[in-house]
C-alpha cells in the first residue's frame, strides 16, 4: 500500500533549504541584480570548488567519520599549486630555481602529495581506531604547520597565464571550466557510490561495520580508499581555488571543512552513517553558498553572516539526528 504524503515531516525534513529558498525569493525582490545572469555565474563559481571538497568529505561522514583537516589540505594544496605555477619572469618567486611546469603536472604532483596525507589519516583510523575526529582535527595542525614552514607564512602570487585561465576561462564563452571540473567529479561519485563495490561496502561500514566486517568487506583497505581519494579532491579543489583567488597563502582555505559538512548534512549525508547521495551534497552545497549570497545582498555586517552559518550548521546536525532517531 502507498502510503501518503506527510507534509509536516516533509517541512520538517527539509526546514533548512525551504527557508534559504524563501530568503532567496525574498531577497531577490527586495534588492537590485540578485536574479542577473552575473550573480549566477558568481555562485556557480563559488559552488564549483566547495562542491568538489563537500564530496571528499561526504565518504567519511558516510562511513560515521568525518574529516576535520579537509580545509587546510586546501590551502597546502593551494600553497603547492602557487610556488609550481608561479610565472618564470615574477620577481617573488617562491622557487626560482623550479622550471617551468605544465599545469596539468603540477595538478597531479599536488593530488599525489595530499592523497598521501589522506593515506595516513586512513591508516591512523582504521588500523590505530583513533577516532576520526580526533585524528582529522591532529591533521589539521600538522597540515598548518607544514603550509606555514614551506611558504615562510608568505602570500604567493604571480601566476602564469595558463594557470589563471583555468578559473577565468570557459567553453564558447559560455561554459566556465570550474563548472566542468565540478560535473566531472560530480559524475564520477555518483558512478563510484551507486554503481561499484566500494560504493556497495562504504554504505555497509557506515550501516554496521561490524555486519560488514564480517560479510567479507575489508574495512580497512576501504576506509584507506575514501580518506585517500578526499585528499585527492582537497588537492584539486586547493588547485582551482588558487587559480580563482589568484594568490594563496595560510589562510587560504581556513573554515571550509565546517561548510563541507555542513553541506553534507543539508544535503542528506547523515552523520550517522550509511546514507548519503550525490545530488543532495550539491542541493546542500546550493544552499550553503546561496545563504552567503543573500546576507550579502541585505547588506548583513559579515560578523552576522558567521553567526547565521554557524546557526545553519547546528540545526542541520539536529536535524539530521532527528531523522536518524525517528528511523530507530
Amino acid at each position: 500500500m502507498q502510503k501518503s504524503f506527510d507534509l509536516k515531516k516533509f517541512l520538517s525534513n527539509n526546514a533548512i533549504v525551504i527557508l534559504i529558498v524563501l530568503l532567496a525569493i525574498l531577497t531577490g525582490f527586495t534588492t537590485k541584480n540578485f536574479f542577473k545572469l552575473t550573480n549566477f555565474g558568481n555562485l556557480v563559481l563559488n559552488v564549483s570548488p566547495r562542491f568538489i571538497i563537500a564530496c571528499g568529505v561526504s565518504g567519511c561522514l558516510i562511513t560515521k567519520g568525518t574529516d576535520l583537516s579537509a580545509g587546510r589540505a586546501v590551502g597546502l594544496a593551494a600553497c603547492l599549486s602557487a610556488m609550481m605555477l608561479q610565472s618564470i619572469d615574477y620577481s617573488a618567486r617562491m622557487l626560482p630555481w623550479m622550471p617551468d611546469i605544465p599545469w596539468p603536472v603540477a595538478l597531479v604532483i599536488v593530488m599525489f602529495i595530499m592523497g598521501c596525507f589522506g593515506a595516513v589519516n586512513g591508516v591512523v583510523i582504521s588500523i590505530l581506531k583513533v577516532p576520526p575526529f580526533i585524528a582529522t582535527l591532529g591533521m589539521q595542525t600538522i597540515i598548518y604547520g607544514l603550509c606555514s614552514l614551506i611558504t615562510n607564512n608568505q602570500p604567493m602570487g604571480g601566476y602564469k597565464q595558463s594557470y589563471l585561465s583555468i578559473a577565468n576561462g570557459s567553453v564558447a564563452g559560455v561554459i566556465p571550466y570550474l563548472l566542468i571540473f565540478a560535473l566531472i567529479i560530480g559524475g564520477y561519485f555518483w558512478f563510484l557510490y551507486n554503481k561499484t563495490r566500494h560504493g556497495k561496502y562504504m554504505y555497509a561500514i557506515g550501516g554496521n561495520e561490524n555486519a560488514a566486517q564480517v560479510a567479507g568487506v575489508n574495512v580497512q583497505a576501504s576506509l584507506i580508499r575514501i580518506y585517500v581519494l578526499a585528499g585527492c579532491m582537497y588537492a584539486l579543489a586547493g588547485f582551482l581555488v588558487g587559480a580563482k583567488a589568484g594568490g594563496a597563502s595560510t589562510a587560504t582555505g581556513m573554515g571550509y571543512e565546517l561548510e563541507a559538512i555542513a553541506a553534507c548534512t543539508i544535503g542528506g549525508v547523515s552523520a550517522n552513517g550509511g546514507v548519503g547521495r550525490v545530488g543532495g551534497i550539491l542541493i546542500g552545497v546550493l544552499v550553503f553558498e546561496i545563504l552567503k549570497i543573500c546576507l550579502q545582498f541585505l547588506g548583513v555586517d559579515p560578523a552576522y553572516t558567521y553567526i547565521a552559518q554557524g546557526l545553519v550548521i547546528v540545526i542541520a546536525v539536529a536535524l539530521d539526528l532527528r531523522k536518524y532517531l525517528q528511523k530507530k
